[in-house]
């Protein structure tokens, strides 16, 4: 009996969790992190301030549960765009071009690269990062390595080199007063970048 009384309130718990991310996501997409203060995220989300304090610790912590759910969402899209390849190589150039898109939607851009690296600091950011892309662009290349699409080498520090210049590619465009044109330059230099480690 205990135990059904304490479900019903982890869901409630849960759902009001969930309610302060989505709010909080609405509004740092349309205002920036700056741009939004705890008051309208709790009017947004129609919970009280106390349960905002009760799941986080402050702003700041809100946002990095909001920029963790756009990282994993992100990867999940890059990945299920990545299952369509029809060898390992066109695996990889699938998920470059796949981040590329990625880095055009405004609504990402604002919050992972934007407002994020300030926001959290360079290396809370990083590891975010790093934790949520690095295993699929290891798992991609070393693919590509296996199949002899591509000549071997070291694959974790390549793919970290990878990974920065995908994160420098898509700083480039979100940055951009013209995203799509940035997008359109900076596809077939990434593109000629794996290309030079062909076999």
């Amino acid at each position: 009996m205990a135990e059904t009384r304490r479900r019903p309130r982890a869901d409630r718990s849960e759902a009001t969790r969930a309610k302060l991310v989505a709010a909080a996501r609405e509004l740092f997409r349309e205002h920036g992190y700056g741009g939004v203060g705890t008051e309208e995220v709790v009017r947004r989300a129609d919970v009280t301030r106390g349960a905002l304090y009760h799941h986080f610790a402050d702003k700041r912590d809100l946002f990095r549960a909001v920029h963790e759910q756009v990282e994993a969402e992100t990867i999940a899209a890059i990945a299920a765009e990545m299952e369509s390849a029809e060898t390992p190589y066109a695996l990889l150039e699938t998920g470059i071009r796949s981040f590329l898109d990625v880095c055009t939607d405004p609504a990402v851009t604002r919050i992972t690269l934007i407002d994020a690296p300030p926001v959290l600091g360079w290396a809370e950011w990083r590891e975010i990062d790093m934790r949520h892309g690095l295993g699929l662009v290891v798992a991609g290349l070393q693919g590509a390595i296996d199949a002899g699409a591509l000549a071997p080498r070291p694959v974790v520090p390549l793919a970290h080199l990878l990974v920065g210049a995908m994160g420098e590619a898509g700083m480039m465009i979100a940055n951009a007063d013209d995203p799509e044109a940035a997008r359109a330059e900076v596809e077939p230099a990434l593109l000629g970048l794996l290309e030079a480690l062909r076999a």
